[in-house]
């Protein structure tokens, strides 16, 4: 009986571990030293502090119980820096002057490799912009580079656009799907539906469709179409 009770108890303990996050970060960046940063989380139309922790030579920490997996933000003082999933188990942050990563738990390995990804395309759209302003200092007909560099800038929007909708779709039932479908959203002055979003929501299931932001973007979206289109009548 005694051994019964013992491995009940270690059943309880494990199982409430594994309800928790660990945040362990490293900064080489100098001048975070001092510095706040704050795990916020949304809650209706605005955001509130779960969790916070002083940088500290380099290093911060930060330890919770999770309720439920939830997609936050590393806020420092009031900019946003990083979106992240707080999730149960160890969550590694490392800030230098490259960027921020976020690793060690399935989502947030999961979202990393999406990021890792578009900031490829992005250093790609970058390189082109460069390209065309070469490409005309070299004297070449201005033709040509225009007809040039829009097949390329072509090509990498569709790059992007797969890059988003895979992902998305990839992730239609947890928290990184809905988030990626915001980001898509908050990149317009206000909520519009794009034929991508458009055609990422007629695949989408139901728990999709109805998670509370992406209800909420569509909603407001498809109100500010409807206006639109009244006032081109």
């Amino acid at each position: 009986m005694y051994k019964l009770y013992f491995f009940l108890f270690c059943a309880l303990v494990c199982a409430s571990c594994s309800k928790k996050y660990k945040i362990e970060g490293t900064s080489s960046v100098s001048v975070l030293d001092g510095k706040m940063l704050f795990v916020k989380i949304p809650s209706g139309e605005r955001l509130i502090n779960i969790d916070s922790a002083e940088v500290v030579h380099g290093l911060f920490k930060m330890e919770g119980k999770v309720d439920s997996v939830t997609l936050a933000s590393l806020y420092m003082d009031e900019d946003c820096i990083m979106p992240l999933v707080i999730e149960p188990g160890k969550i590694d942050i490392q800030i230098d002057n490259a960027g921020i990563t976020v690793k060690g738990t399935p989502l947030n390995d999961c979202f990393n490799e999406f990021v890792v990804k578009k900031n490829s395309l992005d250093d790609r759209a970058y390189e082109v912009e460069h390209e065309e302003s070469r490409m005309i200092m070299d004297g070449k007909d201005l033709q040509t580079v225009h007809e040039e560099i829009s097949k390329k800038r072509k090509q990498l929007a569709e790059e992007m656009n797969e890059l988003a909708k895979s992902f998305i779709q990839e992730n239609y039932d947890n928290v990184l799907g809905p988030g990626v479908f915001i980001m898509l959203g908050n990149g317009m002055p206000y909520p519009l539906l794009t034929p991508l979003m458009e055609e990422i929501m007629d695949d989408a299931p139901d728990v999709f469709k109805n998670n509370f932001m992406v209800k909420a973007y569509v909603d407001a979206a498809q109100q500010n179409m409807e206006q639109m289109k009244k006032m081109r009548n």
